[in-house]
């Protein structure tokens, strides 16, 4: 499985952005892709995953009502829009996959990881 994203960059605050993830190899149509992030000297935090059968979703608190997490599953892609960016929203940002038939949130549980792309708010 191989993830590859794009969309990142630098924005002024208040600005948008939105991420795409492209998913190759995955034989399984049950899945949860995610999106976490990283800024430098923090932890790992997860921002939004999404379940591929219902699209059902979570979302962190800290991004509720900003960002939305959606899929073309015919594209095997997922997306982040983000909007009303904040400095502290710049980090790393990775997409995962997590196999299974539910939800998943916790990094922990997901197998496949994507190299990254860098958003940086101003």
């Amino acid at each position: 499985v191989q993830l590859v994203e794009s969309g990142g960059g630098s924005v002024q605050a208040g600005g948008s952005l939105r991420l795409s993830c492209a998913a190759s190899g995955y034989t399984s149509n049950r899945r949860t892709m995610g999106w976490f992030r990283q800024a430098p000297g923090k932890e790992r935090e997860g921002v939004a995953t999404i379940y591929s059968v219902s699209s059902v979703s979570y979302y962190a608190d800290s991004v509720k009502g900003r960002f939305t997490i959606s899929q073309d599953n015919a594209k095997d892609t997922v997306y982040l829009q983000m909007s009303s960016l904040k400095p502290e929203d710049s980090a790393m940002y990775y997409c995962a996959a997590a196999p299974g038939g539910r939800l998943r949130i916790r990094a922990e549980e997901f197998a496949y990881w994507g190299q990254g792309t860098q958003v940086t708010v101003s």
